[in-house]
């Protein structure tokens, strides 16, 4: 894989993220604020058919305790980054094409309307954003809510309005953004996770709850 999210299910302990385009040994922590953090007793890297846990002796979050169960979640990407020079930034992308899937690591220059790179041969879906380098928040683009709105993975917050995205949705080869700190910070790192839908594989959109039994009933196409 080249992106692997680890949750301990037996325990209230952190979510541990990492990729290959950041490292192996990096996490971030989809539950937290806090910045990247580089622990090799925690993850040790990619396999060529799995990941790699340490002895989980010290670090924020956990992935390999005694006798804990976790789930994994895993994404092939594109395997080693590219520079991507599409924008008006310059960006790292491991991109999967088939599967609707790339990792972009980039440095904000704190410009409205600054462009970057994406990878992907449709316009994203969904993006997940997270400052590498500083303290911020979980921001989630989706393209049901529209480019003035977004989610947060570190809240239960509901929807919340902004402007990041500066009014304006990605393409198919980039996404747009405004100053705003969590996202393009001058001279801060981030690294954002980009989805769109494939017929017969994934799919990107939402529901309206209706309170009953029976359900909404929801296509994928699938």
């Amino acid at each position: 894989p080249d992106f692997t999210w680890i949750k301990d299910r037996s325990a209230a302990n952190t979510h541990v993220l990492f990729d290959s385009v950041r490292g192996g040994t990096k996490q971030l922590f989809s539950n937290l604020t806090n910045s990247e953090q580089t622990n090799t007793d925690l993850t040790n890297g990619f396999a060529s058919d799995g990941f790699i846990v340490g002895d989980n002796i010290t670090g924020t979050g956990a992935t390999n305790l005694n006798s804990n169960t976790y789930v994994a979640w895993n994404w092939k990407a594109g395997g080693t980054a590219v520079s991507n020079t599409a924008g008006t930034i310059t960006s790292q992308v491991s991109a999967n094409t088939t599967a609707g899937f790339s990792i972009v690591s980039y440095t904000g220059n704190g410009t409205i309307g600054a462009t970057i790179g994406h990878g992907l041969s449709s316009a994203p879906e969904m993006m997940i954003f997270k400052n590498r380098s500083g303290s911020g928040q979980w921001n989630v683009y989706h393209s049901s809510l529209g480019n003035t709105k977004y989610m947060l993975l570190d809240t239960a917050n509901a929807q919340a309005t902004s402007t990041w995205l500066t009014n304006t949705n990605p393409s198919n080869s980039l996404f747009t953004l405004s100053n705003f700190g969590d996202t393009n910070a001058s001279a801060s790192t981030y690294i954002a996770y980009c989805f769109n839908s494939v017929e017969g594989y994934s799919k990107f959109g939402s529901y309206t709850g209706n309170g009953s039994a029976d359900g909404t009933f929801v296509y994928t196409g699938f």
